[in-house]
């Protein structure tokens, strides 16, 4: 009986598993992309009604944070057109807000929902390297990191089910589990660290994003190293880091990856 229940469900894994069309490699995604951002509004919604949004028209880091946004999500889209990929970011209705909280984080959810939080601002402490984690956490939406956390979360119990019936069984474990897979670990008190392809994988792509945008993707070394710096300065090192470790060969990445950020850098103005 044990081999018959398991033959289910590799065989349902295997079915469940997709090339993305971005970054070519294999991924077990259970849930529907519609199903995620549909879930996401509501979500995203809560959380704005009951934290500290910061106008953009009357505080010039909102507005900062508004724009850089829309510059990235811009980016992103001309770059999915360019390669025949419009479809895979249906349903994106993008929206930017700052946060005044004192945490040094930001997060995209599915369908294009980022907040930045004030605690962020001072290691960033520039547009470009807002850029670059805006581009970063983008990242992980667009290419449906989000998706493969939260469908390893819930595993078995979607296979042949779907969201829906997840959502409906079992609610409050299912909001945990699409908080803890987004980046909102602070509501559930466990953030689930990305796995190091997926990070390795946003910082790539948010190069490109970044660059595409206007912003020099070198930005990038130097927050870095301050985010480095603030880790090991700090029992408290930025909320940040707590899902993004920090460490030597990521730089080293990063170094590796300028050159193709470079090809799409182009100015603001220029």
């Amino acid at each position: 009986m044990k081999k018959i229940v398991f033959s289910i469900l590799a065989a349902a894994t295997i079915v469940a598993c997709s090339r993305n069309a971005i970054t070519g490699r294999n991924q077990l995604k259970l849930l529907p992309e519609s199903q995620l951002q549909s879930m996401a509004t509501q979500q995203y919604q809560e959380f704005l009604s009951s934290n500290k949004v910061v106008s953009s028209s009357s505080n010039r880091d909102a507005e900062m944070v508004n724009r850089v946004g829309k510059r990235i999500s811009d980016a992103v889209t001309k770059y999915f057109a360019s390669k025949g990929l419009s479809k895979n970011l249906e349903g994106y209705n993008w929206e930017y807000h700052l946060v005044d909280n004192k945490e040094a984080n930001a997060w995209c959810m599915p369908g294009g929902k980022i907040v930045v939080y004030t605690g962020l601002l001072p290691y960033t402490q520039n547009e470009a390297a807002l850029a670059v984690v805006l581009g970063h956490e983008v990242s992980h939406a667009v290419l449906q990191h989000g998706n493969e956390r939260m469908s390893q979360m819930l595993g078995a119990e979607l296979v042949g089910a779907g969201l829906q019936v997840a959502v409906a069984q079992k609610p409050q474990e299912t909001q945990n589990a699409f908080y803890t897979a987004f980046g909102l670990g602070s509501q559930v008190g466990v953030l689930l660290p990305y796995a190091r392809k997926h990070e390795y994988e946003a910082d790539h792509y948010g190069l490109i994003w970044a660059a595409m945008a206007g912003y020099n993707p070198q930005e990038a070394i130097p927050l870095w190293e301050r985010m480095a710096a603030a880790a090991q300065n700090s029992s408290s090192p930025p909320e940040f880091l707590s899902d993004h470790p920090v460490e030597t060969s990521r730089i080293q990445k990063i170094k590796g990856w300028m050159p193709e950020a470079l090809g799409y850098y182009k100015p603001i103005g220029r």
